[in-house]
């Protein structure tokens, strides 16, 4: 048995490794921030000098022909709005093709169907293609490759169901392809609701921080960074080129993304050209999303990262790449983190303010003041205050330690399993005239969130005994985990309860295959309760 001095070792040991496991995660944040400073006149120059439709003659070539791609699976509350949408984009109708790839099982179908017909006898012109799967094999990624067989398009634009592309996105995004090198163009994703709850302004700080620092550095600094699954265009022969789309991950968009880089497609990132979209206002439909991300990079990374790592990609290629299909890795050392620091506090001494200010205050800098300056900068980006950013900050970091157990068994699972159901995010289907008035149609299943509240208890101990011992710089991390495993266990179980009541107050319901294995449903509606958002 070891002896307590032993123990002693190992505690310190184990908790200085964590903590610098996560700050170095933390400082890669700091040096994407800095490589969007170093390459600001460039980022300035690729929005200013964007190729445009004419230059197609200009250069002796005709327009492409373009398919849009729109994926569903029981989309009852949006399909009809992104069909309105597609249909009103601007580009020649002889080279425009919808494909509509429905694999729903519930009313869905009806529904886009008749919306299919009402497009194609208002304008005759427009070339609407529905296509219905009579299984979901491969998911996603299914679908996407029984349309791509069909279509039309050298050009291939994908969009969710819950994404409003603009009338202009062709004319944008159509033009960059000029160049015969490039593979796929990816366009920023904007946030319809992202005022809705602080849950919501999280989410949109998040993703504008992976849109507006990340696909922005990789970009400018010629690094691997991945299409987003949505609101993107892909050349058609870079896909068939790079081995299709395949359905071993849950991630088949950043699965593709590297295999076409790796075979030499170049990708673009246009931060200009925006597509908004829905973010769920609930915390188990976004737990149920973050979940199979985090799950499918993992499987990502075993699929790939070798292959990467042994590539003719240039040094920082490879870095980077590492840092980008590894980022969820942080979730267990979170967890961990928060398990030794009890142990750590009631056993190490508390050291003098010195040691304090050479140990602890350069890690806690490295790790939230990297944060800090990174979703600043995406907000700086948007024209937004750097102020609501760092405002915001606190409730990111709870919020992301109070998804930390959940996305860590996404973690563990994406080690030991290739694939699995792909599990779509709920949409709830904004009336963009009166968002509080949408009523969600499908919800994610979620488990009762016992893990949470135990690490929130284990996590009060932790900060008490940090102001009792007099270790301060630990108990704002402490207070931290508290609040974050607080917060996520207490939205999923008023969520479940407000479920459990209102399946009380209802008659029973017949319920498609997909809501009785992922979706609680609410009341079910109808086609006439479907109006266009705008």
């Amino acid at each position: 048995m070891l002896s307590s001095t032993g123990m002693y070792l190992a505690l310190c040991v184990a908790y200085f490794v964590v903590l610098l496991f996560l700050a170095m995660y933390g400082l890669h944040r700091s040096h994407l921030v800095l490589t969007v400073l170093r390459h600001r006149k460039k980022l300035a120059a690729m929005r200013e000098n964007a190729p445009k439709l004419e230059d197609y003659a200009k250069n002796g070539k005709e327009l492409p022909h373009v398919t849009i791609q729109l994926p569903l699976y029981n989309e009852a509350t949006v399909a009809a709005r992104l069909l309105e949408h597609v249909a009103a984009i601007r580009y020649p109708r002889e080279l425009f093709e919808i494909q509509v790839l429905d694999d729903s099982t519930d009313e869905t179908r009806a529904l886009v169907r008749n919306h299919v017909a009402e497009l194609a006898a208002t304008d005759p012109t427009l070339d609407v293609v529905y296509i219905h799967r009579v299984d979901r094999t491969g998911y996603k990624a299914g679908a996407l490759d029984a349309g791509l067989k069909v279509a039309k398009g050298e050009l291939v634009a994908i969009f969710d169901a819950d994404f409003l592309p603009q009338p202009d996105f062709l004319e944008q995004v159509v033009p960059e392809f000029i160049d015969d090198k490039i593979g796929m163009v990816q366009a920023r994703w904007g946030h319809l609701n992202r005022n809705h709850s602080l849950l919501t302004r999280v989410q949109a700080l998040m993703l504008d921080g992976h849109h507006l620092v990340e696909n922005r550095a990789r970009a400018a600094a010629g690094w691997l960074f991945n299409f987003s699954g949505t609101g993107g265009m892909w050349r058609k022969a870079a896909i068939g080129a790079s081995g299709g789309w395949q359905h071993d991950t849950l991630t088949e968009d950043l699965d593709l993304s590297y295999r076409a880089q790796l075979a030499g497609w170049k990708f673009v990132y246009r931060d200009n050209v925006v597509s908004p979209a829905e973010l769920p206002e609930d915390v188990s439909a976004f737990r149920a999303q973050q979940f199979r991300w985090a799950k499918g990079t993992v499987q990502t990374s075993r699929k790939l990262m070798k292959r990467v790592m042994t590539s003719n990609l240039s040094l920082s290629q490879r870095i980077e790449a590492f840092f980008h299909l590894t980022p969820h890795f942080a979730y267990p050392l979170m967890v961990f983190l928060s398990l030794l620091l009890l142990p750590a506090l009631v056993l190490m001494p508390a050291t003098n303010p010195q040691a304090m200010l050479l140990i602890d205050l350069p890690l806690c800098i490295g790790t939230t003041g990297s944060l800090a300056a990174f979703y600043a900068m995406a907000e700086a980006a948007q024209g937004r205050r750097r102020i609501d950013a760092l405002k915001q900050l606190p409730a990111l970091l709870a919020l992301g330690a109070g998804l930390a157990p959940h996305l860590s068994k996404a973690v563990f699972e994406g080690l030991h399993s290739m694939a699995g159901e792909f599990v779509r995010t709920p949409k709830k289907g904004i009336e963009l005239s009166n968002p509080a008035a949408s009523t969600p149609r499908y919800r994610a299943r979620a488990d009762l969130p016992m893990i949470e509240v135990g690490l929130c208890l284990f996590s009060l101990a932790s900060t008490v005994a940090s102001i009792e011992t007099g270790h301060w710089f630990a108990t704002p991390f402490a207070m931290l985990f508290t609040f974050g495993y607080g917060y996520v266990a207490s939205l999923v179980a008023s969520e479940q309860a407000a479920r459990r009541k209102a399946a009380a107050e209802m008659p029973a319901l017949s319920q498609s295959p997909d809501s009785v294995r992922n979706f609680v449903p609410t009341p079910a509606v109808s086609t006439a309760d479907i109006a266009d958002a705008e």
